[in-house]
């Protein structure tokens, strides 16, 4: 699998399928999250509400249509809140790994990624890096390209620095 990074938008990947950071009740929310589900548009909460009608636990995948956004899909998964206490790690490389997954059930080849938990949850950016660079070296997975994408100029330097 190629692993790249490009700084930009995750709603305007030309990918398969792009990752949402979602919370538990998967209703949209800040963040990413929010960025996505404005992007999609109503069908991205509608498919939520109906696949998800209970929201989904910490560390795992589900997907949902993407809406308006140019990817077919969006891969939601629930990163773990450091700010509220979470601090297993194995919650945040089982986002990726059950990720990569879903992606293979759906026959997603191009899956483009934020950093999970890496925002307002208050997980440490370069150890979120090394969490989905782990994850994506050691998976065996049909995905060709996990692209990390990061909004600002300084976390994708992060990235880059990691690849």
């Amino acid at each position: 699998m190629e692993i790249t990074a490009v700084q930009g938008d995750i709603t305007e990947q030309q990918v398969d399928a792009v990752v949402n950071a979602a919370n538990r009740a998967m209703r949209g929310g800040g963040g990413v999250d929010g960025a996505i589900h404005r992007a999609g548009g109503p069908a991205v909460l509608e498919d939520c509400r109906r696949r998800f009608p209970h929201g989904l636990a910490t560390g795992d995948a589900g997907w949902t249509t993407a809406g308006e956004m140019p990817a077919r899909w969006v891969i939601h998964v629930v990163g773990p809140n450091r700010n509220a206490g979470e601090t297993d790690r194995s919650l945040l490389t089982s986002c990726y790994a059950r990720a990569l997954e879903v992606a293979d059930e759906l026959g997603a080849r191009t899956v483009a990624f934020p950093l999970v938990s890496a925002g307002v949850y208050g997980w440490p950016k370069d150890d979120a890096i090394a969490c989905a660079l782990e994850v994506f070296r050691a998976a065996e997975t049909q995905v060709e390209e996990a692209r990390l994408v990061a909004f600002d100029a300084a976390t994708y330097e992060r990235i880059a620095a990691q690849l």
